[in-house]
């Protein structure tokens, strides 16, 4: 049995709560697509709602933590050094086209460190949880980055400048949550991008490392504007020569 902290805890107990409306608003998207108006104003209402929902979880038991969302922006509250980062809806292009690859994502900052990070695929059931020294799990299941070692076997993902930059072998999935949790699960070998926001990648920089993965400082960015490269072990000098000029 895997041990959790506390704050995991409430962190699990929210994203399950408010993936229940997700799934169900996905299911009204996928009908709202051949309207006229489309569904581009409902998944607003969604994304908002989620946030809602998350920050009234967490909010229950540490009421005094403060928040950094994606919607709503910074919340400061009595305790600044304890953060929630939150992203309701990560892939909401994917969301808003009916694209099953999306994600609710949740991470726990102490003192500008990332402690423990949650990444929820509501369609798929995947959840990927981190904590800091305690290893990257998949509902349960050990999380390990690949060991591939030739950059010719490897797969990569990035937004579109990263994939006009590279001539790797790339995916773009319109999903920078879960293309860092698949790093740490070894399904990607490497995700690089620029100009990220926190939320987008806070709890996906936790997996990969605690996966045995390495990550580079994203904290000397700005929040909004983070260059982030991240991939296992076995390839990550080789990665970093190759984006030298990303």
């Amino acid at each position: 049995m895997i041990s959790i902290s506390a704050n995991l805890n409430i962190m699990i107990k929210a994203v399950e709560k408010a993936s229940k409306p997700i799934i169900r608003d996905f299911g009204e998207v996928e009908k709202l697509q051949v309207s006229k108006k489309g569904p581009y104003d409902f998944v607003t209402k969604t994304d908002k709602n989620v946030e809602k929902i998350l920050i009234e979880e967490l909010s229950k038991t540490k009421k005094n933590y403060s928040f950094i969302t994606e919607e709503t922006g910074n919340i400061k509250n009595k305790d600044k050094e304890n953060i929630w980062i939150i992203d309701p809806i990560d892939g909401t292009t994917n969301f808003l086209h009916g694209i099953p690859h999306f994600s609710i994502c949740i991470a726990h900052q102490y003192k500008g460190k990332i402690l423990s990070g949650l990444i929820f695929d509501p369609i798929k059931d995947e959840m990927f949880f981190a904590e800091k020294d305690k290893g990257a799990f998949l509902n349960n299941k050990r999380l390990r980055v690949s060991k591939r070692n030739s950059l010719d076997d490897c797969l990569f993902s990035s937004n579109q400048e990263g994939i006009r930059f590279s001539d790797l072998n790339m995916r773009y999935s319109g999903c920078a949550a879960l293309d860092l949790a698949y790093v740490a699960a070894g399904r990607l070998d490497g995700f690089f991008h620029n100009k990220i926001n926190l939320w987008d990648i806070a709890a996906g920089e936790i997996l990969v490392k605690e996966a045995g993965g390495l990550v580079n400082d994203i904290h000397k960015f700005d929040i909004n504007k983070i260059d982030i490269k991240a991939s296992s072990d076995a390839i990550y000098t080789e990665m970093l020569k190759k984006l030298e000029n990303f």
